[in-house]
């Protein structure tokens, strides 16, 4: 099962009520964190999720809003008693911002390893058992969506066990250690397994106007959390002008992506009030809801 969670769900600014939109995953007792900005270690210790297990940090793009919280974040995961390496990924530059704002935190416990993508690819990142895959959005400064994938393994088979004489009491070693030495040959996992069963996807974009290539990056997504900067629908000039979308337009993308559920975030600090603008979204993509600070979800395998 993988958990998720809105660490906040605000654009530009922190409002009393609304941190900056930040995404935290949980997988096998281990972190991802998407965005990094201002205060968002305090949603963070309000989630209760701990800090020690954050493995990556990806970051969407460099604007203040999403970065700027990065080393009071790392200052807390060190003083958590980490010492692992942590990896930050995000577009090119990463290194240089980081070195730049980390002037001010220098004294961090634990090693930073930094992958920095220029043309995001095919192929994704994959740290732990996190498959992270990136496309590219479209907003003022190069900035990415992200796909989080879990994979699932098919199940053991029998007849492929049998047909290679593998003893009944070396099946469950085999899917453990992945291999296995049998009769002076070796015997892996994939030769005794059907094939991969339909994993969970989760994906994220901030920040961008709607494209059809990130629909198709979405493609049958689990749940999809999405920018919806401003509500009413009469502000697309506004949004075309800034590089971000309105609730209509995210829910588009989730209708054109298949995707099983929609969540909005990153709403300007000029809307109190959401909820007033959620039909725009509902009448195109009917499963959407609004995005709130620390809501949670469980997602689980499919039972087939």
């Amino acid at each position: 099962m993988l958990d998720i969670a809105l660490l906040g769900t605000g654009g530009m600014m922190p409002m009393p009520s609304r941190f900056l939109t930040a995404m935290m995953a949980r997988l096998n007792g281990r972190l991802l964190l998407i965005d990094c900005g201002e205060g968002t270690q305090v949603t963070l210790k309000s989630l209760g999720w701990g800090f020690k297990a954050i493995d990556v940090i990806c970051f969407t793009h460099y604007h203040a809003d999403h970065i700027s919280g990065l080393p009071g974040m790392l200052l807390t995961i060190g003083n958590s008693g980490r010492i692992e390496p942590l990896t930050l990924v995000g577009p090119s530059g990463l290194k240089h911002i980081v070195e730049g704002i980390m002037r001010i935190a220098p004294e961090i416990p634990f090693p930073i390893e930094f992958v920095e993508i220029d043309t995001p690819k095919e192929e994704p990142l994959v740290i732990n058992d996190f498959y992270i895959n990136i496309a590219q959005a479209d907003h003022t400064i190069k900035c990415f969506a992200y796909r989080i994938d879990v994979r699932r393994k098919g199940k053991f088979d029998v007849k492929k066990a049998s047909a290679l004489k593998v003893p009944r009491n070396l099946w469950s070693l085999i899917q453990r250690e992945g291999q296995i030495e049998f009769e002076g040959k070796i015997i892996t996992s994939d030769m005794v397994m059907g094939e991969p069963r339909k994993g969970i996807s989760v994906s994220y974009c901030t920040d961008s106007r709607p494209l059809n290539s990130i629909s198709k990056f979405i493609s049958n997504s689990d749940l999809f959390i999405c920018e919806g900067m401003y509500g009413e629908n009469e502000k697309k000039s506004k949004a075309i002008e800034n590089k971000h979308m309105l609730f209509s337009e995210a829910a588009k993308l989730a209708l054109e992506g298949n995707v099983s559920e929609l969540w909005l975030t990153h709403f300007s600090p000029s809307i109190s009030e959401p909820e007033l603008f959620l039909d725009n979204a509902k009448s195109i993509f009917e499963n959407t809801l609004l995005g709130e600070d620390r809501m949670c979800k469980t997602l689980f395998f499919p039972e087939k």
